[in-house]
């Protein structure tokens, strides 16, 4: 029976689904085509039917991660809510599941340019977010790119501690506390705490 092209294209879509969550999980070089292919239910040799290559589907992933990131952010009542579950204990828990940018960064950097502009694209995103949060007061680009950066920084540090280590806790929560008291509050307050002499 001859697959429609409908049914072609949803069979692509729960592949690039899958692939999403593993590479954020795994890592590019962790999964091969034929256990991310089993995972998402189809055979090895129907990759290539929907496929280039693995680094064409590593492109598409990527950007797929970045936008389901972007639903959930949307969501959310402002900066602080997400800065609140960017860098919680569930979030540092979920690799495969949240933000792509702290799950594949060192993955990214040995990737090619094509995969490395996706990555791109998906934090200019995060920063023009951060900046221009809907009914918040804006931030200036330097500091948005500060705080997304520290963001990604603490999540990917936390994640690389041992289940053990109250370091991991307390990198997180430092962190939050920081870039919280960072955001703006209003057109009339300082957007930065004062820096020490």
């Amino acid at each position: 029976m001859r697959i429609t092209e409908s049914q072609t294209l949803k069979n692509r879509q729960k592949v690039v689904a899958k692939a999403a969550r593993l590479f954020r999980e795994r890592g590019f070089e962790n999964i091969s085509v034929g256990a991310l292919m089993k995972a998402a239910g189809f055979t090895h040799g129907g990759f290539y039917n929907h496929f280039e290559s693995k680094s064409a589907l590593a492109g598409e992933a990527l950007a797929h991660a970045f936008h389901e990131m972007e639903r959930v952010r949307e969501t959310m009542p402002g900066r602080e809510a997400f800065v609140k579950s960017y860098m919680s204990d569930a979030a540092r828990d979920a690799p495969g599941a949240t933000c792509p940018a702290a799950s594949l960064a060192g993955d990214i950097a040995r990737q090619p340019d094509a995969i490395k502009e996706v990555f791109a694209e998906g934090i200019e995103r995060m920063i023009d977010w951060m900046q221009n949060a809907s009914s918040a007061t804006p931030m200036a680009r330097e500091e948005a790119v500060d705080l997304i950066c520290r963001m990604v920084g603490a999540l990917m540090l936390a994640r690389a501690m041992p289940a053990s280590s109250d370091l991991r806790r307390e990198l997180l929560a430092t962190e939050t506390q920081q870039c919280l008291i960072d955001l703006p509050k209003s057109a009339g307050e300082p957007r930065r705490r004062p820096k020490s002499p």
